[in-house]
C-alpha cells in the first residue's frame, strides 16, 4: 500500500497576512470565530515588540523615530494587526453578533485593557514622547496637534501617576470597560427577549398595511401564528402611532421602556451606578473634581458652565413653544376621548398624529409610498454627486457580512477612487438598535506617499421589505439615513497624513456636524423632487404633499427639541458628580432632567439603563454634543440657503474646510475658515420657527 504523501494546506489566519481583496477589504467569507482571539493576542504580542524596539532605540527622540511610530504609521513589514482585527470585531459585536463572539468579548476586554494600559503607563515610552514634547522641530499645524495629543493622551491616561495610582488607574479602566461591555450585552438581550404576539386580527385595528405585512413576516420568520411586534423601532414606532388598542400599546410602550430595570440577570441598574463612580474614581485620580471636567477639556464647550449655559438657553427659548404643542396634543385628546381622559406616555404618538393629520393633513404612511429603499439610496448618492461630485458603484467583489448589507466603491470627481462604503439597512437578531456609522479602515498616508483610503460603513435599523412590498421607509428613516450618510462622507473624504486624525477622529461636539447638517436636504423640495417616486407607478410625488411636509417640518419641534436636552441634563448630572453617586437612579433621573420636561413621567420606566450612548458609547458628559452640532448645523446649512442648496462652490468649501480636515485644527478654527465667523443659535431658532 503506498503512502500518502500529499497534506491538506494549513489553513492560515486571515488577519496574519494581506487580505488579497479588493481594495484590501475585510475577507468576511473566511473569518471563523476563533480567528479573533488568535489575531488579538498575535496582535498585542507584535505591538509590545514594536515599543520594545522604540523605548531602545539609540537616536535621541524625535518626531519621526517617536511619535509617528506611537501613532501606528505603517512601515513596509509591519502593519497594525490589533488594530486590525479590533476594529472588525467592534464592528461585528455591534451589527452582527452570537453567542460566541459576546463571550470572547467577555473574556478579551480585560487582556486589551490591560495591553493598552500597558502601552499608556510605559515609563520610558512616555519619557521619550516627553522629550519631543519639549525639543522638537518646527512642526507643522498637523505634526503639532498630533504631538499634542500624543502627549496628552498619555498624561490623561496616567502616566504621570506614581506606580499606586497607576496600579488604581488599571483597575479602574479594566473594570469600566468589562461594566460597559455587559450593559451593551444585556440591553440587546433585553431587547430582543420581548415580543408582542397578536392573533387576533381584530387587535390590529388602525395600524397600516405595511405594519401588518412587516408583523406576519416577523411572525413567519419566528415560526409563530398570526403577527409579531418587537421593540426595534421599525416595528415598534408604526404600532405606537396607529394601534387603537390602547392597552397593547401600554405594554409595548412599558417594555420598550424599562429595558434593563427588571429583576433579571440582564438588570443595568447598579452597572450604570457603578460606571457613574468608576468615571468620577478615574478623573479624580487624574486631578479633576468630576468626569464632566475631565471630557470636557478636549471639547468645544471646554467646560460644564458652557454646556449648561446652552441647555438653559434652549430650555428658555423652545420651553414655552413646547408647552402649547403638548396642550394641543391634550386637546386633540379630549376632543376625541371625552373631557375626562387623561393622556399617558403610550397615548403621545398616537394623538400627535392625529393632530399631525388634522393640522397638515400628513402622516407617515403616506410617504412611504415614495421612499422604496431603493430610490432613497439613489436620492442620497445623487446628492453626494450633485455637491461634491462623487459616484457610487455597487460592487459584488466585496465581501459582507450579511446579505441586508450591500457593498459599495466610491470614486471622485476625477474618477479616481475614494472610498469603499457598506451600507447595513435592516434590524436582525444580533444587532444592536439604533443607527450608527464606523470604519473598517481609517484614511492615511503612508511613508511611501501613498494615499490609503477608508473603508466606511453605516449601520441603520430601517424597515424590511416584505413578501408582498419592497423596503418602504417613512421620512424620519430617510433623516435616519441622510445623518449617517454625513457622518460616512466625514471618513471617506479624509484627507491627512495620519490616521488618528482623520475622518471622524474630531471632538465630539464636532462630530455630529457633518451628520446633522445632512438632515436639512430632508425637506427640501428641490431634493425631494430628484427621487421620491411611488414604488409602483413611478409617479414623483405631488407638490401638494411637499408643501405639506415643508410646512410641517416644525411640527412639535420645540418638544423635541427639549427631549434631547433633557438627555442632556441627565447625562451632566451624572457626571458632575464629585462624590460616591449613592442615590436611586430611577428617582435621581427623574429629578436630574425636571427642567425641561413638559410632559406626565410614570415612576417605573427609566431611561438610563438603556442609555447607550453615555453608559457604553462615549458620549458620557458629552450627549450635549447633539444641541451643540444642532447650532453648527443649522449655522452652515444657512449658507447654503443663501447661496442655493447644491451649490458646488460652497459645497467644495465645506468639504475643503471641513470635511476633509479630520481633527488636524481645532474644530472652530475650521468652522471659521468655511463659515467666516463664529456660529450664533440664531438659525437654529429661525429654523424652528422660535425666532422669525
Amino acid at each position: 500500500m503506498l503512502e500518502n504523501n500529499t497534506t491538506q494546506t494549513e489553513r492560515k489566519n486571515p488577519f496574519f497576512e494581506p487580505y488579497n481583496t479588493p481594495h484590501d477589504t475585510v475577507p468576511f467569507n473566511r473569518i471563523e470565530i476563533g480567528d479573533y482571539e488568535e489575531a488579538f493576542l498575535e496582535g498585542i504580542r507584535r505591538d509590545d515588540e514594536e515599543i520594545e524596539k522604540l523605548v531602545n532605540d539609540p537616536e535621541a527622540p524625535t518626531f519621526e523615530n517617536t511619535i509617528v511610530r506611537v501613532d501606528n504609521e505603517n512601515g513596509e513589514n509591519y502593519y497594525d494587526l490589533l488594530s486590525r482585527v479590533s476594529t472588525v470585531f467592534s464592528c461585528m459585536l455591534s451589527a452582527e453578533t452570537c453567542d460566541e463572539l459576546d463571550a470572547l468579548a467577555q473574556k478579551m476586554s480585560p487582556i486589551l485593557t490591560k495591553h493598552a494600559n500597558d502601552v499608556k503607563l510605559n515609563k520610558r515610552l512616555f519619557e521619550r514622547i516627553k522629550y519631543v514634547y519639549e525639543n522638537h522641530r518646527e512642526l507643522t499645524a498637523e505634526e503639532q496637534m498630533l504631538l499634542d495629543n500624543c502627549y496628552d493622551g498619555f498624561v490623561r491616561s496616567g502616566a504621570l501617576l506614581d506606580d499606586e495610582g497607576k496600579e488604581r488607574l488599571r483597575n479602574l479602566t479594566e473594570e469600566a470597560s468589562l461594566l460597559s461591555l455587559q450593559f451593551s450585552q444585556n440591553l440587546l438581550k433585553e431587547n430582543k427577549a420581548f415580543t408582542l404576539n397578536i392573533t387576533d386580527e381584530a387587535q390590529l385595528d388602525g395600524l397600516p398595511e405595511t405594519a401588518r405585512e412587516a408583523a406576519a413576516l416577523a411572525a413567519k420568520e419566528a415560526g409563530k401564528e398570526g403577527w409579531l411586534f418587537t421593540l426595534d423601532y421599525p416595528s415598534y414606532s408604526p404600532f405606537m402611532t396607529y394601534s387603537t388598542q390602547r392597552e397593547l400599546r401600554r405594554q409595548l410602550y412599558m417594555a420598550r421602556n424599562t429595558e434593563g430595570t427588571h429583576d433579571n440577570t440582564e438588570n443595568n441598574l447598579e452597572i450604570c451606578k457603578r460606571l457613574i463612580n468608576l468615571r468620577r474614581e478615574i478623573a479624580q485620580l487624574l486631578g479633576y473634581e468630576t468626569y464632566a471636567d475631565y471630557v470636557l477639556v478636549h471639547r468645544m464647550a471646554s467646560n460644564a458652565e458652557n454646556v449648561y449655559k446652552l441647555l438653559n438657553d434652549l430650555i428658555d427659548a423652545y420651553r414655552p413653544t413646547a408647552v402649547e404643542e403638548v396642550k394641543a396634543l391634550e386637546r386633540e385628546a379630549k376632543q376625541t376621548e371625552g373631557d375626562d381622559f387623561v393622556m399617558e406616555p403610550w397615548d403621545f404618538s398616537f394623538y400627535s398624529h392625529k393632530l399631525q393629520m388634522r393640522e397638515y393633513n400628513l402622516d407617515a404612511e403616506m410617504l412611504r409610498p415614495y421612499f422604496e429603499l431603493s430610490k432613497v439610496i439613489d436620492g442620497v448618492f445623487g446628492l453626494a454627486t450633485r455637491l461634491y461630485g462623487i459616484t457610487f458603484k455597487e460592487s459584488k467583489d466585496i465581501q459582507v457580512y450579511h446579505p441586508d448589507v450591500k457593498a459599495y466603491e466610491v470614486f471622485d470627481k476625477d474618477g479616481s477612487f475614494l472610498a469603499v462604503f457598506y451600507a447595513d439597512f435592516h434590524p436582525r437578531k444580533g444587532k444592536q438598535g439604533g443607527a450608527w456609522m464606523t470604519e473598517f479602515q481609517g484614511q492615511w498616508i503612508d511613508r511611501k506617499g501613498v494615499n490609503v483610503r477608508p473603508h466606511v460603513s453605516v449601520v441603520m435599523n430601517l424597515t424590511k421589505p416584505t413578501d408582498e412590498k419592497p423596503a418602504l421607509l417613512t421620512l424620519g428613516e430617510v433623516e435616519t439615513f441622510l445623518h449617517e450618510f454625513g457622518h460616512s462622507l466625514h471618513g471617506m473624504f479624509a484627507n491627512t497624513r495620519f490616521e488618528s486624525l482623520s475622518g471622524t477622529n474630531v471632538w465630539w461636539d464636532f462630530v455630529e456636524l457633518p451628520s446633522q447638517f445632512m438632515e436639512n436636504y430632508s425637506v427640501e423640495k428641490e431634493f425631494l423632487r430628484t427621487f421620491a417616486f411611488h414604488y409602483k407607478t413611478g409617479e414623483p410625488m405631488p407638490d401638494d404633499l411637499i408643501e405639506r411636509i415643508v410646512r410641517s417640518r416644525n411640527f412639535m419641534a420645540a418638544y423635541a427639541c427639549l427631549r434631547q436636552v433633557s438627555f442632556g441634563l441627565l447625562d451632566m448630572a451624572y457626571y458632575t458628580q464629585k462624590k460616591e453617586f449613592a442615590a436611586d437612579i430611577i428617582p435621581f433621573e427623574k429629578k436630574a432632567w425636571e427642567k425641561a420636561m413638559v410632559t406626565k413621567q410614570l415612576p417605573d420606566t427609566c431611561m438610563t439603563t438603556q442609555f447607550s450612548h453615555i453608559m457604553a458609547g462615549g458620549y458620557a458628559a458629552g450627549y450635549y454634543s447633539y444641541k451643540w452640532a444642532e447650532v453648527l448645523d443649522a449655522d452652515a446649512f444657512s449658507v447654503f440657503k443663501k447661496n442655493g442648496i447644491f451649490d458646488q462652490k460652497t459645497a467644495q468649501s465645506f468639504r475643503d474646510n471641513i470635511l476633509s480636515k479630520g481633527g488636524t485644527e481645532h474644530p472652530m478654527t475650521l468652522y471659521k475658515r468655511f463659515r467666516g465667523q463664529e456660529p450664533t443659535i440664531d438659525a437654529l431658532l429661525e429654523r424652528n420657527g422660535i425666532k422669525r
